[in-house]
């Protein structure tokens, strides 16, 4: 009996010292999805009117624009898939659910056809186990995201797509929606479509110096970027969110198991304590006869 109750309190001693480090893991998540957050709630207005100044520059100049960014590349016949995810585990399902969609995603494409840029060590690895060549890899960014480290990313994808490697572009990465929701999503990045950007009211008296094609040259490389690096923010709130979650789950799991313990533990120390009892009154029983 003495040595069970030896098992259990070392058993409690490392399902607590568990939960400490669980629980130091949450709040650290936690101050780390809250920056990241403030960050995607500043920049999400930014990339939505990024949208609407290509819509007005498009829609003002009254007849199709052509631009590299702007149309497909019919000779191509590769897709360039850029892919966020974590550079480290321990995040719930973030990391599942936005790999398991890219990979269906490249089952739908033709076999072979698929080659990647990935952002983050997990994403890599990843690529790596089903043979999707990459053409580069990033990791640390998520941590501190950073406008400049997007940019050698986003230069990148137009020199491939401008060059005619590719016939398009498609970004997997996961929506911050909230503190508990993050929603995986594989959506086209380049050629830039304007169907789905917002309703704009047009100024028809707009002129553009010396033309709408070179406004678009500087423009659209902005506009580029500043997708991919809303990307980016997006997954670090929603890495840092989701893995808040699992060490809060796991935290509590902890708990229960601790309170489960304990009363397992007093079960046998009052089992050996009756036993005790019932030993010492029967020897004074034997003794009195």
């Amino acid at each position: 009996m003495a040595v069970s109750r030896k098992i259990i309190q070392r058993r409690i001693k490392s399902v607590r010292n568990t939960r400490k480090i669980t629980k130091a893991m949450e709040l650290v998540a936690a101050a780390k999805m809250r920056r990241a957050a403030t960050a995607v709630v500043k920049t999400r207005p930014y990339a939505t009117l990024s949208w609407d100044t290509i819509r007005a520059i498009v829609a003002a100049t009254g007849e199709s624009v052509e631009h590299a960014l702007l149309a497909p590349q019919p000779q191509a016949t590769r897709t360039l898939l850029v892919l966020f995810a974590s550079d480290r585990g321990l995040a719930g399902g973030y990391n599942v659910n936005i790999l398991k969609l890219a990979l269906q995603t490249i089952k739908n494409l033709p076999a072979g056809s698929v080659d990647a840029i990935t952002i983050g060590k997990r994403a890599g690895d990843a690529m790596a186990r089903t043979g999707v060549p990459m053409i580069a890899s990033f990791t640390g960014l998520a941590e501190q995201p950073k406008f400049a480290d997007i940019v050698p990313i986003g230069r990148l994808i137009i020199e491939q797509f401008t060059k005619g490697n590719y016939k398009n572009v498609i970004l997997g990465s996961t929506e911050y929606v909230s503190a508990i929701t993050q929603k995986a999503n594989v959506k086209t990045l380049l050629p830039i479509t304007l169907v789905e950007t917002s309703e704009t009211t047009v100024n028809e008296s707009i002129t553009f110096e010396p033309n709408p094609s070179r406004v678009l040259d500087r423009v659209l490389p902005g506009l580029l970027e500043t997708l991919v690096y809303q990307a980016l923010l997006e997954a670090a709130a929603s890495e840092h969110a989701s893995r808040m979650m699992a060490m809060r789950n796991a935290t509590d799991s902890a708990t229960e198991m601790l309170d489960d313990l304990t009363f397992t533990y007093n079960q046998v120390r009052q089992g050996a304590i009756t036993q005790e009892i019932a030993e010492i009154s029967g020897g004074k029983a034997a003794l009195e006869k």
